[in-house]
């Protein structure tokens, strides 16, 4: 694409007229394909946002239908998709923001035997799952494809956010190099259990959409490096250093994850 049209001009003036993004950043996002796993409480306000910001291909995972209880925080679904798949759901969505954007639905899990294939279609990821299996799977994937990767994760009144290029090297860690191996079954409680704050999805979702919008256009600092947490309680938001860690299964200078079925194993 060399060039908008007089419609995306109008459409995206408010990105056009940004010097740091401008018409080449536009077209850029144009060009860009991204994979959203879970059209959740996260998945929501990033497939919202980047529908909105014009990311030319949106993927989107979920093998899951709308439940009532999913409304107080999965605001890309409405109260007439219950029932409905979610992809279905959010594509209707989706297109009424933008009917521009080219989406592809997923409406299945992702899991070992398709996580690389699916994922190497794409230039960036966004993990809004809400398990730890399939976390670290994402992970892995990610590693082994080269795709960036940007994850976040919510609790309660709480949240965490991080950006993941371990393929690049240097001390650029992966989510196993910040969190070795997962908590024992039962030692953090799902949010059915726990609950969650539903604006916490929101302010989560909508900085793992800011990321990801950086990342395709080369904007900024990234999060790769460091961990963001957010406390919604005391209205405060930490930074942390992280670094890859040379005993790291995944990316370290030994590593014993090699595939998806050895990572597996290894759970």
């Amino acid at each position: 694409m060399d060039e908008i049209s007089d419609e995306q001009l109008m459409r995206y003036a408010r990105h056009v007229v940004l010097e740091e993004v401008g018409e080449e950043g536009q077209i850029k996002l144009l060009e860009s394909k991204v994979l959203v796993i879970g059209a959740g409480g996260l998945g929501s306000p990033v497939l919202m946002y980047l529908a909105a910001a014009g990311v030319g291909t949106l993927g989107v995972v979920d093998d899951d239908v709308v439940d009532i209880t999913n409304l107080q925080r999965q605001i890309v679904h409405g109260t007439e998709d219950i029932d409905r798949p979610k992809v279905d759901s959010a594509e209707a969505r989706l297109r009424s923001i933008n009917p521009e954007v080219r989406i592809h639905k997923y409406p299945y899990r992702i899991v070992p035997d398709n996580a690389i294939e699916l994922i190497s279609q794409y230039d960036l990821v966004l993990d809004g799952c809400d398990n730890f299996d399939t976390r670290y799977m994402i992970n892995d994937a990610c590693y082994l494809a080269k795709t960036p990767l940007v994850s976040a994760a919510l609790l309660r009144f709480e949240g965490q956010l991080t950006t993941i290029k371990a393929f690049e090297g240097g001390d650029a860690p992966c989510y196993r190099c910040i969190f070795p191996s997962p908590p024992a079954p039962g030692m953090v409680p799902r949010c059915e259990q726990a609950g969650i704050f539903g604006a916490v999805a929101g302010v989560l979702g909508t900085m793992q959409a800011t990321e990801a919008l950086k990342e395709l256009l080369g904007l900024g600092q990234s999060l790769s490096g460091r961990l963001v947490l957010y406390d919604s309680m005391n209205s405060d938001m930490r930074s942390l250093k992280v670094k890859r860690d040379p005993g790291c299964a995944l990316c370290g200078d030994h590593p014993t994850i090699r595939s998806l079925q050895t990572a597996e194993a290894a759970e």
